[in-house]
């Protein structure tokens, strides 16, 4: 599984249009409405990367109101909560 972290400059007038047109596309698994330089940061999870050119080249950046998208691939995923599985030994208290 490829997971993308789409930053997305939009059109002011048409950030919450937007948002909710993103995180409509198959692929697309959340959308943040966010402070700097960008408005909106997407983040897309497809099998390949044929996918995440249709999701990001051939959906996203056609939604009306999308000005400019920078796309970070992921190379590996760090989560509190995995981390805190990896420690649980499973002893209670």
């Amino acid at each position: 599984m490829i997971t993308a972290i789409v930053s997305i400059v939009v059109d002011p007038s048409r950030i919450p249009e937007v948002a909710e047109a993103v995180v409509d596309i198959d692929g697309i698994e959340q959308v943040y409405s966010v402070t700097g330089d960008v408005d909106l940061i997407a983040v897309a999870r497809v099998r390949d990367h044929e996918d995440l050119a249709t999701v990001i080249a051939g959906s996203l950046s056609r939604v009306e109101g999308v000005l400019d998208t920078t796309t970070n691939i992921a190379f590996k995923t760090y989560s509190k909560r995995d981390l805190d599985a990896a420690f649980d030994l499973g002893l209670d208290g």
